[in-house]
């Protein structure tokens, strides 16, 4: 007999969140709620620790955005445990709608109509009953979501917005009174670190307060990629990519010692010719 399906609900709307479980509640008795939380890192967090059936993720939260907290979630959970189901909660956005139907996402949209939502809990019900799901399948959909790939097109309007940002040539990376003039052309790599981001040459690293989705639009795709969520790599660096049986990939780099990590999201970005 198999266990009762359990679920995560991320909604930092209060309201929204007890009237989507209530329906829940009604619509499938069976399924147990784990918890409910407002934000998307402590999504991540609870799910990494209870490890739900399925997660209801909202789109737009506090901190990690649903996609962002999908992407957290899938670059740290454990090898060999069963990956839950995603479904992604979003005012009506044409463009976002067209990617999840494009990846055959499950999705709602704001304000969650019941006929709509029984859809959706049949559709549930009929994966948790099937084989499960490897987590390559929700890697493949997650990629094209986020448009992971280094020549990818942009899915949402945001990422339409974000080709018209001119091209960044140089990062001014304050010291004190003094500012450094770094050419983007000499950055090896860029790593997220708290509310800084790490700006690493060859010669040195400098600290800037800007983020890695401000930093992202305002580069070149074809020559930094992204191969975590948190970092960032000039393609022309790497000299050497190591996979372990996990499915990361170890970076080495061109005047850099240290060894870089690449998360199983992005280990398709590195395949032999």
């Amino acid at each position: 007999m198999n266990p009762a399906p359990t679920a995560l609900l991320a909604e930092d709307e209060p309201l929204l969140a007890r009237a989507l479980q209530a329906d829940l509640e009604r619509l499938w008795p069976e399924l147990r709620v784990l918890a409910t939380v407002g934000d998307g890192a402590t999504a991540v967090e609870q799910a990494l620790a209870r490890r739900p059936s399925l997660c209801f993720f909202d789109i737009r939260m506090p901190g990690l955005s649903g996609l962002e907290a999908a992407q957290a979630l899938a670059e740290e959970w454990p090898e060999g445990v069963a990956f839950p189901l995603l479904v992604f909660v979003t005012a009506y956005d044409q463009y976002a709608l067209q990617a999840f139907e494009a990846q055959a996402v499950d999705y709602l949209v704001k304000p969650v109509q019941a006929p709509r939502l029984a859809s959706c809990v049949q559709r549930l019900k009929k994966r948790l009953a099937a084989a499960p799901e490897g987590i390559e399948q929700t890697l493949a959909q997650l990629r094209a979501l986020l448009g992971a790939t280094p020549a990818a097109t942009a899915a949402t309007a945001a990422g339409a917005a974000a080709a018209a940002v001119p091209r960044l040539q140089v990062i001014q990376a304050s010291a004190g009174a003094l500012v450094h003039m770094v050419p983007v052309d000499e950055v090896l790599y860029f790593e997220a670190a708290d509310k800084y981001l790490r700006v690493v040459t060859a010669e040195r690293e400098h600290l800037i307060r800007l983020s890695l989705r401000e930093l992202l639009p305002q580069i070149d795709p074809q020559q930094f990629w992204q191969v975590h969520r948190s970092l960032v790599v000039r393609a022309g660096a790497i000299a050497t990519a190591l996979r372990d049986e996990s499915g990361k990939v170890f970076l080495t780099l061109r005047g850099r010692p240290e060894r870089l990590t690449a998360s199983r999201l992005y280990a398709h970005l590195f395949k032999g010719m």
